[in-house]
């Protein structure tokens, strides 16, 4: 039956009118959940007939980068942003595309043109911190999670990361001792990784938290969060065998498919063409 989805809807005689686009596309995205290459085929198609509209490009986009396609992701994303070049969403999308592809300057770049068209974003875009931490600029890091605690203050990986960024700068006691202070953090384990990261926790109690028995579904979640800023420990002490350990699982093991997930792909392959 999939295929016979497919097969119909490429034989199809698709009209070109404006009107006709939004259709279109509400079809092939019906048919993206099951059939992949067949929706790239498709927006493909619509591309063509609608040259001059950035939706098409957007959404195969978002396709590719789901499958992990990260460089025919940004020629898309770089083509609508030819069409709609005020876009701040466009330069949102390219940006996180540059980050998983390991391009740092170029995502640090394309959030700047984000905040240059939405300056009121600019507090709420930790994803750029993360960005200045891997393309080397940890001043300019520590300062956007500043900035974020304002809109965010409860968040231990917030504080986490202006920590990582600080003592790449000025060493593990001066981060310490400058580490933003935070509110209650309810997941599991954040308060035991706030702790390591003061210096008053201990390796032994994340991970304990992590794997306390328990039925609450988000358990892979907390584990999988207790190995990536343990791996990232260790990397900024400079305790490498350990930073892979614990980056491995978070990025193969314990693969999550959200944007911290991402940062443990991105961080386990820095470390891999390291070693």
């Amino acid at each position: 039956m999939r295929w016979l989805v497919y097969l119909l809807l490429c034989a199809a005689p698709w009209k070109t009118s404006a009107q006709d686009i939004d259709s279109r596309l509400r079809e092939v995205v019906s048919v993206s959940r099951t059939n992949v290459p067949a929706a790239l085929t498709l927006y493909e198609r619509i591309a063509r007939d609608f040259p001059t509209n950035s939706q098409p490009l957007v959404l195969r986009a978002r396709l590719l980068d789901r499958s992990r396609r990260y460089e025919d992701a940004l020629r898309d994303l770089s083509a609508a942003l030819k069409l709609d070049p005020k876009t701040p969403q466009l330069w949102q999308a390219r940006g996180e595309v540059n980050f998983k592809a390991g391009y740092f300057k170029e995502s640090v770049a394309d959030f700047d043109r984000v905040l240059e068209r939405s300056p009121g974003q600019a507090p709420h875009h930790w994803q750029r911190g993360i960005s200045l931490y891997y393309a080397g600029r940890f001043a300019d890091g520590r300062k956007q999670f500043d900035l974020h605690r304002a809109v965010n203050p409860n968040d231990v990986e917030n504080a986490v990361w202006h920590f990582l960024c600080a003592a790449r700068e000025q060493g593990i006691t001066n981060a310490r001792a400058s580490m933003l202070p935070v509110g209650p953090d309810s997941r599991v384990p954040m308060a035991e990784i706030d702790s390591l990261y003061r210096g008053t926790g201990s390796v032994e109690k994340v991970i304990s938290a992590a794997t306390r028995p328990t039925s609450d579904p988000r358990q892979r979640e907390a584990i999988f969060y207790a190995h990536l800023y343990l791996g990232l420990f260790f990397d900024v002490s400079g305790e490498a065998a350990k930073a892979r350990e614990h980056i491995s699982k978070a990025a193969t093991d314990l693969s999550a498919e959200h944007y911290m997930g991402d940062v443990a792909r991105v961080h386990f392959r820095k470390l891999n063409a390291t070693q």
